[in-house]
C-alpha cells in the first residue's frame, strides 16, 4: 500500500511538472507568434516603402519618356511640312511647265486642223459644184424624159376602149383572156388569176363556171368526169372538186416551214424578198386575220434579211406589217449607201473622161425606165377598169371579189 501512494505521489508531481512545461511552452509560442507578426509588420512597410520608391522612379522614367518622344514627333512633323512645301513647289513649276507645253501643242495642232479642213472644204466644195452640174444635166434629161412618156401615156389612157354590144347576152363579152390550167402548175396561183379575169369582166356565176371549165387540159379536165351533168354548172362544185385534187391547203406545214427557213439569196434585192415572204404567207397562213398575217410578215420579212445592220435597224423599228418593214430598210440600206459615199469622197477623182461613162449610164437608165413605163402602158391598155357592180360569190356582196373577201367562213371560225 505503501508502495503504491508513493507512487500515485510521484506521478501527480510528474503531472505538475508537465504542465508547468506546458503553460511554459505555450507562453513562449505566443511570444514567438507575437515576434512573428511584428516581423511580417515590419518586412511588410518595408517592401510597400521600396514598391512605392520604385513606382514613383518608373512614373518619373516613363514622363521623361513620353515628353522626348513628344519632341521628337513634333520635330518629324516639321521636317514633314517643309518637305511638302517643297514637293508643292516642284509640282507647280512641272505643271507650269506642261501647261506650257501643252499650249503650244494645242495651237499648233489647231492650226494645222484649220489648214487641213480649209483645204477639204474647198475640196468638197468643188466636187459639190461638179457634181450637182451632172445632177442639173441629169435632171433636165430625166424630166424631158419622163414629159415625152407621160404624153404617150395620157394618149393611151384617153384612147376609148370600146367593146361591142351583142343583144343575145346578158354579160359583157371578155376583155381578158382566160389562161389554161392542166393540173401541172399550182391550183392556187391560176384560181387567183381566175378570180382577177372574172373580176375585171363582171362574170355572174353561171358564167364563171363555164369560163372556169373551159381552160381546163389533161388531168384537171378529167376531174370534170366525176362532176354529175347537171353540176357542171354549178361553180362551186368545180371549184371545190378541182381544190380537192389540186389545192395545196394539205401543203400548209410545207409552207410554214419554208417561210421561217426563208433567207435573203445574194444579190436578191428587199423587193423580191418581200413579194416573197408575202407569197409564202398567203399559202400558209391563209385562215389567219389580215392583222394576224401583216404582222407575222414583219417577222419573217425582218429574219431573212442577210444584212446584219440593216436586219437589226428593221427589227428595232417594230414594224406592225409587211410594207413598213420593207420600207424602213429601204431606207436604211439607201441612208448606209450615202453614208459609205460621203466616206470615200475624198477619193473621188472628176475627170473630162468620166462624163461620157456617166452620159452612157443615163441612157441606160432613160432605157430602162422607158421599157417599164411602156409595159405599165400595156398592161394597163389590156385590162380594163374594175366594174364597180362586181359581186363576191362568197358573201354576196358587192364592190370586192372573193380573194379580197373578209369574210370568215364557219370553218375557219371552227
Amino acid at each position: 500500500m505503501a508502495d503504491n501512494a508513493d507512487l500515485l505521489a510521484l506521478l501527480a508531481e510528474m503531472k505538475k511538472s508537465m504542465e508547468k512545461g506546458q503553460e511554459e511552452m505555450k507562453d513562449r509560442m505566443e511570444k514567438g507568434q507575437e515576434e512573428m507578426r511584428k516581423g511580417q509588420e515590419e518586412m511588410k512597410n518595408q517592401i510597400q516603402s521600396h514598391v512605392e520608391s520604385k513606382v514613383g522612379e518608373i512614373k518619373d522614367h516613363v514622363n521623361d519618356c513620353i515628353e522626348k518622344i513628344e519632341e521628337d514627333v513634333q520635330s518629324v512633323k516639321r521636317e514633314i511640312g517643309e518637305v511638302k512645301g517643297e514637293v508643292e513647289r516642284k509640282i507647280e513649276e512641272v505643271e507650269d511647265k506642261v501647261q506650257g507645253k501643252i499650249e503650244k501643242v494645242e495651237d499648233k495642232v489647231q492650226g494645222k486642223i484649220e489648214e487641213v479642213e480649209e483645204k477639204v472644204q474647198g475640196k468638197i466644195e468643188e466636187v459639190e459644184d461638179k457634181v450637182q452640174g451632172k445632177i442639173e444635166e441629169v435632171k433636165e434629161k430625166v424630166q424631158v424624159k419622163i414629159g415625152d412618156l407621160e404624153k404617150r401615156l395620157n394618149e393611151l389612157e384617153d384612147r376609148p376602149i370600146n367593146f361591142p354590144a351583142n343583144p343575145d347576152l346578158t354579160y359583157s363579152r371578155p376583155t381578158v383572156k382566160s389562161l389554161t390550167f392542166d393540173g401541172q402548175t399550182s391550183w392556187t396561183v391560176f384560181k387567183t388569176q381566175f378570180d382577177v379575169v372574172s373580176s375585171a369582166n363582171g362574170w355572174n356565176n353561171r358564167v364563171k363556171a363555164s369560163q372556169l371549165v373551159a381552160p381546163l387540159r389533161g388531168s384537171a379536165a378529167e376531174v370534170l368526169q366525176g362532176i354529175p351533168s347537171d353540176k357542171l354548172t354549178d361553180l362551186m362544185t368545180i371549184e371545190n372538186a378541182l381544190e380537192a385534187r389540186f389545192g395545196d391547203s394539205h401543203l400548209t406545214q410545207f409552207y410554214r416551214t419554208e417561210l421561217k427557213t426563208r433567207r435573203q439569196k445574194p444579190g436578191e434585192s428587199l423587193q423580191v424578198l418581200a413579194a416573197d415572204v408575202e407569197r409564202l404567207m398567203s399559202l400558209a397562213y391563209a385562215e389567219c386575220p389580215q392583222d394576224v398575217r401583216d404582222s407575222l410578215a414583219a417577222q419573217y420579212f425582218v429574219d431573212a434579211i442577210r444584212d446584219e445592220d440593216t436586219q437589226h435597224a428593221t427589227r428595232l423599228m417594230d414594224a406592225k406589217d409587211l410594207k413598213s418593214a420593207l420600207a424602213y430598210s429601204m431606207k436604211y440600206e439607201a441612208a448606209k449607201t450615202v453614208s459609205k459615199t460621203s466616206r470615200n469622197i475624198r477619193s473621188i477623182e472628176v475627170e473630162d473622161g468620166t462624163g461620157k461613162e456617166k452620159d452612157e449610164k443615163f441612157d441606160c437608165l432613160s432605157k430602162t425606165l422607158e421599157k417599164l413605163l411602156n409595159s405599165h402602158v400595156a398592161g394597163k391598155k389590156n385590162t380594163p377598169r374594175r366594174n364597180p357592180n362586181v359581186t363576191c360569190w362568197k358573201c354576196n356582196k358587192k364592190g370586192h371579189v372573193q380573194r379580197e373577201c373578209q369574210t370568215i367562213s364557219p370553218i375557219q371560225e371552227n
